[in-house]
């Protein structure tokens, strides 16, 4: 009797192995210099060996390639930030710290193609909104962290989760962003330490308020 288990086809695994290289071959021609807007769809086909109609056989266009690429670039960095918790294995403010410099290596790694989003987000509302969306994917898991903290009575009631979580990544966002477009390399130790230690001491263990007599 036949297998009735599908296995990816032969086309599939070409179309995977394409985007990646369009994907890769993106970043290198950022690497090179280039700006996003000047990037052209010829030279994005010309350097990964395929022709503009097979490009657009993957990609509507250019905009369609960066949503993809600052999709990706955000679901590896939000992997890095949902895995720490305030008393898990790796938890507390020194846990905390190590999280934000795998961070913010992830992004210089990635430092052309953080800077392209920048770029474009500026005047393209679909990237934009997208980067937008994925913020809010950050917030939406720093609130149910610090609703758990404050049902555990580790962090105060008085704090807003929803608030605090919009600081903690717009703000922290921009830090990281400006380190890594402008920053030394090997200050990002010192920056993560000081990012931990702000929203740690500031958000996480900030001393309760006392009530009002």
């Amino acid at each position: 009797m036949a297998s009735t288990t599908r296995r990816p086809s032969a086309a599939a695994d070409r179309r995977s192995a394409l985007e990646k290289r369009i994907l890769s071959v993106i970043e290198e021609l950022l690497s090179d210099g280039v700006s996003y807007t000047e990037l052209s769809v010829e030279q994005i086909a010309q350097s990964a060996g395929i022709s503009r109609s097979t490009f657009y056989l993957y990609f509507r266009d250019k905009v369609d390639v960066l949503l993809r690429l600052s999709g990706s670039l955000k679901t590896e960095s939000f992997g890095i930030a949902q895995a720490w918790r305030p008393t898990g294995p790796d938890g507390g403010v020194e846990g905390l710290a190590r999280t934000y410099e795998l961070i913010l290596r992830h992004y210089r790694r990635h430092a052309v193609l953080l800077t392209a989003i920048n770029e474009v987000a500026a005047y393209d509302p679909v990237v934009r909104e997208a980067w937008t969306t994925d913020q809010n994917r950050f917030i939406d898991n720093l609130v149910s962290v610090l609703e758990e903290e404050q049902r555990a009575d580790r962090t105060p009631a008085d704090i807003d989760p929803r608030l605090a979580a919009r600081a903690m990544v717009q703000g922290g966002g921009q830090v990281v962003a400006q380190q890594v477009a402008n920053g030394d390399s090997s200050d990002d130790t010192r920056v993560a330490r000081e990012l931990a230690h702000t929203f740690w001491y500031g958000v996480y263990r900030r001393p309760a308020v006392p009530n009002a007599g």
